[in-house]
């Protein structure tokens, strides 16, 4: 395990501690100030606990059936029934990491001092992270309001010593065989703990934390392919210049814009516009490449505000506020955070989309200004790249699906009580398959668009440092490139592993300097 320590206290977390503790296995600690807060917060859930007067989540029930008054000797068997009955999940398993991403942001929430939790509750949550051990949770179950409520459902049965959970081996047992091989006592709930342990946003937030990280060097990645496969058409670099993007000055536009010159610097590609078939003005995906591009960086910029705001939130309902009243509220709905993972979706469909149109431009002979047909060694003997595109149309068609809003979506429950639901989780499960298709998408523009630029220095042209540093990494990486008597999915699967482990930006930055 990395021995790095993520400290959680009482004013939220940040996004890298997240990817720590969710990808890296960071160690989580509760920091003092955590622990008196906690304890603070638990001693006004007890006064109210021992009134008469009944309150909602300490001692009635919950949604539809809140107006029931629950007698003192029922309320722990009240706090294990919610968990219980919650834990209704179905379908695949989740991964691993947005397990581990839910249980700590629910730690954090649960750490800020509003929840009424008890500390030691609060510590074997923490103990759970650091023993390596991952609840089960399945991919159906939340509906984005009142919290992930059934994937966090699962979470808590683990830290009950029930339902199945996965060890640090990978093998899935009973969560109380592992609770107890690691010397972890399973928690006994009281009042309020169990709703406060499923009642927040954590499970699309932190697919939203984890997405904005990938998209991030995805969209680098993106700019060094869109500036090869402009060098492989010979386009034209002038359409980059910082004075006119200047003039419509989104931040991201400028950032694409800049990076694709710094690929391109030094080319003896770009201008040529040939002289037997002149161009006056590049096609719209080569470009427009910066516009695209740019536009989608902004909207990232936009959801890590959002996904920061929720970082420093807490979210649960009843609430402890600081002058011990214990209040309901609406801050466990998901529309914000559905709504940005929702615009990612968006721009991932519509950034795989104008690669895939460059793709395409590469391939075909009447468009590409002088490469082969397919990039084929010996077209019609070879089909080249002709199936690659078709597997990057796949991609990308399925990518347009996957933009359709979860969030214009609502279907109610609780008998009309939660009549309006974000469907964030939802959401968040459908970027994480657009995210992962988007580094398909970018990985087989990169494959042809290297294969072009190596075409063209063979004809006697000049490739930019860059492109050469980036075709010497991908050879390193195992991507021999293509021939008559090979096939083309280990090459493919091999680029895209490059893509994913940010090798392209890696590979470029000595050349070109920082990214954006």
């Amino acid at each position: 395990m990395d021995m790095h320590t993520v400290v959680v206290g009482t004013s939220g977390t940040t996004a890298e501690d997240v990817i720590a503790v969710a990808r890296g296995n960071a160690r989580v600690e509760l920091s003092a100030a955590a622990v008196s807060a906690l304890a603070a917060a638990r001693e006004i859930v007890d006064a109210l606990a021992a009134k008469p007067e009944p309150v909602y989540g300490v001692s009635t029930g919950f949604g539809a059936l809140a107006s029931r008054h629950i007698s003192s000797e029922l309320r722990a068997q009240l706090q294990r029934n919610i968990v219980r009955s919650h834990a209704a999940g179905m379908g695949p398993r989740v991964e691993r990491e947005v397990v581990r991403a839910l249980m700590f942001l629910r730690l954090k929430t649960v750490a800020s001092g509003h929840t009424g939790v008890r500390p030691e509750v609060a510590q074997t949550m923490a103990d759970v992270l650091n023993a390596g051990i991952t609840p089960v949770v399945h991919e159906y179950g939340s509906l984005g309001c009142s919290g992930d409520l059934a994937p966090l459902s699962h979470c808590a049965l683990t830290l009950m010593g029930e339902g199945d959970a996965e060890g640090p081996d990978g093998t899935v047992r009973p969560a109380g065989e592992l609770l107890a091989a690691h010397g972890i006592a399973p928690v006994e709930l009281r009042e309020k703990e169990g709703l406060a342990l499923l009642n927040g946003t954590d499970g699309m937030l932190g697919m939203l934390v984890m997405a904005l990280a990938d998209l991030r060097s995805l969209y680098t990645s993106a700019d060094i392919t869109a500036a090869l496969s402009l060098e492989a058409l010979l386009g034209t670099d002038k359409v980059l210049a910082p004075e006119l993007h200047a003039i419509r000055p989104h931040p991201g536009q400028g950032a694409s814009a800049d990076n694709m010159l710094r690929v391109l610097a030094g080319s003896g590609l770009t201008g040529h516009h040939q002289d037997d078939a002149p161009r006056v003005q590049d096609a719209y995906s080569v470009r427009c490449a910066p516009q695209v591009n740019g536009a989608g960086r902004d909207t990232l910029a936009y959801a890590a505000t959002v996904a920061d705001r929720e970082l420093a939130s807490s979210v649960d309902n009843p609430v402890v506020l600081p002058d011990g009243r214990v209040e309901s509220n609406g801050n466990f709905h998901g529309a914000p955070v559905a709504y940005v993972l929702d615009f990612l979706a968006i721009v991932a469909a519509d950034l795989g989309s104008i690669a895939e149109r460059r793709t395409d431009r590469l391939l075909d002979k009447n468009r590409s200004h002088g490469l082969p047909p397919f990039l084929a060694d010996d077209a019609g003997v070879d089909s080249g790249l002709m199936i690659a595109q078709y597997t990057q149309a796949a991609l990308v068609s399925e990518m347009k699906r996957l933009a359709v809003p979860a969030s214009a979506d609502s279907i109610p429950s609780s008998a009309m009580q939660e009549d309006h639901v974000s469907m964030g989780w939802s959401a968040a499960r459908k970027l994480r398959t657009a995210v992962d298709n988007l580094a398909r998408i970018v990985a087989v523009e990169l494959y042809a668009a290297t294969r072009a630029v190596e075409l063209r220095a063979a004809q006697g042209l000049t490739p930019a440092p860059a492109s050469l540093a980036a075709i010497e990494a991908l050879r390193a990486a195992g991507v021999e490139g293509p021939g008559p008597d090979r096939f083309l999915s280990p090459d493919l699967a091999a680029a895209d592993a490059f893509v994913r482990a940010g090798g392209l930006v890696a590979a470029v930055e000595p050349v070109t300097g920082p990214l954006a």
